[in-house]
């Protein structure tokens, strides 16, 4: 049993949960810091749950759905599907479970979010697709991360607000840059196989300056809100902490040196989103 979920957690990559799952709880806190009052913890139980739901079904549906690719791919046959560990129909069977469970959810939050989870989930399973028609999948991609911010936002108070719309902004050009980088590991694939990405299309030193620039702009938003909200010491350390993650990750990663992707991909960012979250939550409280 213990085999069997280890295995399922790595068929999702549990561990890239700290990509957008910190974003989500700063949405979930901002409207503690606009409205103080007691935090409904039962609420944010769910809007956490709705978070693993929502990213297991979205990754199961992608190796489902690119098994063929990964089984011919050196770099992602040690999947497990590829591998047989996990079956095809399991694997199914488990997308199905989860999307399930992410709807049934958010009919317990609030019927705002219930209504447009059936647009979430058609956003994050799309991407699975994207790479077969369209060099810009990584943005698709970033938008599917980016729901987190503004899908906490609106399990507490259905309504849209400025400030929540920034921070999925950030998620959205933050993603896209870093799957630009990540994707630069599959060039030669891509070109093979007729799949899209921009560094199939544009090479690595290309694809590394739109990478950049998409870390520019989220960098700048950053700052933006901590200008328009008057933000304290606490939230401008953790946005000069989560800058120059960003920074850093463009400096270990070169045209003519990718091999340090991988760290850059999980380990900068993962620390990157949790530090910023932390920081965001400090600030909102103390």
């Amino acid at each position: 049993m213990v085999k069997t979920i280890r295995n399922y957690l790595s068929l999702v990559k549990f561990s890239h949960t700290v990509f957008a799952l910190p974003f989500a709880v700063i949405g979930f806190f901002l409207v503690y810091r606009q409205t103080p009052q007691n935090v409904d913890v039962w609420l944010f139980v769910l809007v956490l749950l709705c978070m693993v739901f929502a990213r297991n079904a979205a990754m199961s549906f992608n190796r489902l759905v690119d098994r063929r690719f990964d089984a011919i791919n050196p770099r992602t046959q040690n999947r497990e599907i590829p591998r047989g560990i996990i079956t095809s129909r399991a694997t199914a069977v488990f997308v199905t479970v989860n999307v399930l469970l992410f709807i049934a959810t958010t009919y317990f939050i609030n019927r705002t979010v219930f209504f447009l989870s059936p647009i979430a989930l058609a956003i994050v399973l799309l991407y699975s697709y994207t790479k077969r028609f369209t060099m810009f999948c990584h943005f698709v991609l970033g938008l599917g991360l980016a729901l987190a911010p503004i899908g906490a936002y609106l399990s507490v108070t259905p309504r849209f607000e400025l400030l929540p719309l920034l921070y999925s902004v950030i998620v959205l050009f933050w993603v896209s840059g870093f799957d630009i980088m990540y994707a630069l590991q599959d060039e030669d694939f891509d070109k093979r196989e007729n799949l899209k990405s921009l560094p199939a299309a544009l090479g690595v030193k290309k694809s590394l300056l739109v990478a950049n620039l998409l870390h520019f702009v989220a960098g700048a938003v950053v700052v933006l809100i901590g200008i328009l909200y008057h933000s304290d010491v606490w939230y401008w350390v953790g946005a000069a902490l989560f800058i120059a993650l960003l920074i850093y990750q463009h400096l270990i990663v070169k045209p003519t040196d990718i091999s340090r992707v991988n760290m850059a991909f999980a380990t900068t960012n993962g620390l990157a989103s949790i530090i910023y979250a932390t920081f965001n939550v400090i600030s909102i409280f103390f």
